[in-house]
C-alpha cells in the first residue's frame, strides 16, 4: 500500500505560482512512478505531469509545458508540482497518483490516490 497526500494548494491571482506537494508513505517509493491530475468543475480529470521512479524523466500536458515543473525527492517520499504564470484555467483540483504503469499519462494505470487540494486561480 501507498499512502498519498497533497498539500500546497490555495487561492493566487493570475501570473501567480503555487508548488504542490505530495507526500507518501508505505512502500518503497522510489519503485513508482508519480502523476499529478486535475479536475475542474464539470470537466474530466486530465493529465498534468509525471515523473519517473528515478526522476530521469519527466512529462507534461501541452497546456503547462514551460510553466510547470514536476520533480521528485526520493529521500523525502515526496514529489512537488511547481507551478508558474498560473491563470484562471488551471483552477481545478489536483490529485497526485503512484503506481507502475507505462502509460504515465493515464490516470487508469494509478493504483494509488491521494485526496486532492484546490488550486483556486483569480483573473
Amino acid at each position: 500500500q501507498v499512502q498519498l497526500v497533497e498539500s500546497g494548494g490555495g487561492l493566487v491571482q493570475a501570473g501567480g505560482s503555487l508548488r504542490l506537494s505530495c507526500a507518501a508513505s508505505g512502500r518503497t517509493f522510489s519503485n513508482y512512478r508519480v502523476g499529478w491530475f486535475r479536475q475542474a468543475p464539470g470537466k474530466e480529470r486530465e493529465f498534468v505531469a509525471g515523473i519517473t521512479g528515478g526522476g530521469g524523466s519527466t512529462y507534461y500536458a501541452d497546456s503547462v509545458k514551460g510553466r510547470f515543473t514536476i520533480s521528485r525527492d526520493n529521500a523525502k517520499n515526496t514529489v512537488y508540482l511547481q507551478m508558474n504564470s498560473l491563470n484562471p484555467e488551471d483552477t481545478a483540483v489536483y490529485y497526485c497518483a503512484a503506481g507502475t504503469t507505462y502509460y504515465i499519462r493515464e490516470a487508469s494505470g494509478y493504483g494509488y490516490w491521494g485526496q486532492g487540494t484546490q488550486v483556486t486561480v483569480s483573473s
